[in-house]
């Protein structure tokens, strides 16, 4: 089945807006039952993880679970030539989207804790080695994404796309981020999982980094042009079918 733009915009902002609402909420709950913050680490990428890898599987069918502006520009630069990718009408479409969906999972997760609404965090992130451990998390992810589509293993994106973002918050300095909507979003709670507002424009320029980075990896490992698509299974996909004609 292909959607309509309509239908995947809305799956895009969903399923942004509850990935952030799954990190930043477990977050907050994390903080409530342990003072150890390696205790509240491990319970916040656990529960990303398990969040992850079941949108992924839900939403992908319908959207390609892209969640992340950095996966949609990067499917849709390298999918230029092959058309394998998103157009600039979804693309246009998926980001604000995106942003949106991030903001509103945020402030959807403060209020099941009874957290104010909308404040602006002070988790001051502002260093060189946050930003490379960025460059590294989008990176990896893009070259990850991208990767499973050239090899046909698409199918493996709910497994292997969480099981990354969970291995990243750990030997990363910034607990990878990856996501500009997600740091946009997360830059509106004050809570575990917040980034103070003046720290998210260098974290955005490092994804953005990261993720030229892992398209050029992709472009040096697996070559430009069209390579094995992925199984038509009904399962996640990481890549938007190009747009139909008529919604």
């Amino acid at each position: 089945m292909t959607a309509s733009l309509g239908r995947r915009v809305a799956a895009e902002a969903l399923g942004t807006g509850l990935l952030v609402a799954v990190v930043v909420g477990s977050g907050i709950q994390a903080t409530e039952l342990s003072h150890d913050v390696g205790v509240q680490l491990l319970a916040n990428s656990l529960a990303t993880v398990f969040g992850l890898g079941v949108l992924i599987t839900l939403l992908g069918p319908v959207s390609g679970a892209h969640f992340n502006p950095a996966v949609t520009l990067a499917t849709w630069f390298t999918g230029r030539r092959t058309g394998s990718g998103p157009g600039l009408r979804e693309v246009a479409a998926y980001v604000p989207a995106q942003i949106a969906g991030a903001i509103g999972g945020a402030v959807l997760a403060d209020a099941m804790f009874a957290e104010p609404l909308v404040r602006f965090s002070t988790h001051d992130r502002s260093a060189g080695h946050l930003w490379l451990g960025e460059v590294v998390a989008t990176g990896g992810l893009i070259l990850l994404v991208l990767g499973l589509e050239r090899t046909g293993r698409a199918f493996l994106a709910p497994a292997a796309v969480a099981s990354y973002i969970g291995a990243a918050y750990w030997f990363t300095s910034s607990t990878s981020f990856a996501n500009p909507a997600v740091t946009i979003g997360r830059a509106v709670t004050d809570t575990f999982a917040g980034i103070a507002p003046a720290s998210v424009a260098p974290f955005v320029g490092a994804q953005l980094l990261g993720a030229v980075l892992g398209s050029a990896a992709v472009a040096v490992v697996y070559g430009y042009g069209r390579h094995a698509r992925p199984a038509d299974d009904g399962g996640a996909v990481p890549h938007a079918e190009p747009e139909p004609a008529a919604s």
